[in-house]
Parts: C-alpha cells; structure tokens; sequence
C-alpha cells in the first residue's frame, strides 16, 4: 500500500478553467468571423454530413485558416492559447491546492480532458500546471504545419482518460495496457481519489462514471450566465454531480473549499484502510 494518497483533479477547460470556448480568444477574430458566425458554421457541418462536431469545429479551423493565410502550426496554436481568459483565481489555484494536500500528506496532480485543442491549451499561463492534457490535436507535415487531426476528443471519448489517469497510463494512443486486467491495489489512481470539475452536460459521462465509481464530480457555473446556472443545478438535482460551485478558484471560494473537504475524507479513508489493513495482517 502506498504511504501517501494521489489525488487527481480532471478539469474540463472550456467553461471550467475558462469563461468561454478557447477558439473564442483570438483565432475567431484572426479568421475574420464572429463567434457566433464559427460555430452555427460548425454546427452545419456536422448535421449536414452527420459528423462529428468536434472533427467539425476542427475541420472548418483549418479551412478558415488557409483562407485567411493563417499557417497553422504548433507554435501558432501557442499563441493564440496565449490570449485564453481564465477565470478568478485559476492562476493561483494549482498552488494553493497543491500545498493544501501537502500539510495533510496528499500528493496532488492535476490533469485536463478536454473536448479543446491540446496547442492552445499548451499555450495558456496554466498549461506547466498539469501532469497531462488530454485534448484533440492535430498532425503535423515535415513543415510542421498541421495537416490532419490527429486526436479528436467527443465527450464520451473524454471518458477513457479516466481509466488512463487510473492505470497511470498517460499515452493517448494507449489501447492495450488501459484494457489490461489489474488488481484495484495496483491502479496509480483509485477513482475515489478523482475529483472531476466540468460545466456542462458534455461532461456528464465523466462526471457520472467517476461519481459511480466513488469519486467526487462538481458542476462549475460562471455566475453571471443564467444558463450556466441552471445546467449545474439540473446535473445535481438529476445526481449527475457531488457538488455545484461557482467558477471562482480563490482561497475564499466555496470550490477551494468543497475540493479540501474531499482531500480531507481521502487522506481519512486512506488511514482508515491501512489501519484496518494493519489489524487484519494481525490476526493471520
């Protein structure tokens, strides 16, 4: 048995992490298009061709892009991440969670799964935070401009990254090791000690899946968006979700303290079962 818990936090990032969708902060107006012009594009492609609207807003990306003369490489990518809004506190978070779970010896590593690209992800003052960032991706060409999505991200692929995070695993091509057979005692990351933190009900397979399994899930709402709102209230209602938070990551907010409430009962149910551990070895 490990002599400290590792705790996962899974973070969907649009809507959690940030008050918008990522395209949102820049490649949009780069391209020429309002925001609300690029995704009823998106959407017309995926219902006219019955696709999917991840490989959609993927597709048109990289159409729009050559229009507009925009080369669409790595670096590129970066720097529009660079621009992402986050919301209050989010940049201060990681440490305050960190060293919170290291005065109650908890190690905690911080992961995203997102339906977002991983480059503008990678771009954004957050992106050293994370032990791995599942997203969609692109291909690149010997000019190393992309070419092809590579990895594209729906949401009920978004729940294989947890049986990932679980095994320890954190190749996205991985498809042998995350199916093979391991005793719970052996998984780097029982789910009891994820805590998931998503907006909307694309999230629900995840959050969902981790609350079955003895985890924690916690709706985020930006509190100035009604409809926000409503949807946190709805997966909790509906039990889809542990808990609901407003998307502030200060030390004062109600979701730094619901997450050291549920660091707290991990280290407790950890010592309790080394305890009873302890006894039963005892008695042999």
């Amino acid at each position: 048995m490990r002599k400290q818990p590792i705790v996962a936090l899974i973070y969907d990032f649009d809507g959690t992490l940030s008050p918008g969708n990522m395209q949102e902060f820049g490649f949009i107006q780069a391209i020429g298009k309002k925001p609300q012009e690029f995704w009823q594009e998106s959407d017309d492609i995926a219902s006219g061709q019955d696709a999917s609207n991840i490989l959609s807003y993927m597709k048109l990306m990289f159409d729009e892009a050559r229009k507009a003369g925009i080369k669409l490489r790595r670096d590129d990518f970066k720097s529009f991440g660079a621009s992402v809004e986050l919301f209050p506190g989010v940049l201060e978070w990681f440490k305050l969670v960190n060293d919170y779970g290291k005065e109650r010896g908890v190690k905690v590593e911080h992961y995203i799964n997102s339906s977002g690209l991983a480059e503008m992800i990678e771009g954004t003052a957050i992106a050293k935070e994370f032990k791995r960032i599942f997203a969609c991706s692109f291909i690149y060409n010997e000019d190393g401009e992309a070419v092809w999505p590579g990895v594209a991200v729906d949401y009920t692929a978004k729940t294989q990254f947890l049986f990932k995070i679980n095994k320890g695993i954190l190749s996205v091509r991985d498809n042998k090791k995350v199916n093979e057979s391991q005793a719970e005692d052996n998984k780097r990351i029982p789910f009891p000690h994820m805590i998931y933190l998503g907006d909307g009900e694309t999230d629900v397979p995840c959050m969902k899946i981790v609350k079955m399994f003895g985890g924690h899930s916690i709706a985020v709402y930006n509190p100035e968006n009604r409809k926000k709102v409503n949807v946190a209230r709805k997966l909790l209602r509906q039990q889809r979700v542990n808990f609901m938070t407003p998307a502030d990551y200060t030390k004062e907010s109600r979701t730094f303290e619901v997450v050291c409430s549920i660091i707290n009962k991990i280290r407790a149910d950890f010592d309790l079962a080394r305890l009873a551990k302890y006894h039963a070895d005892k008695k042999r």
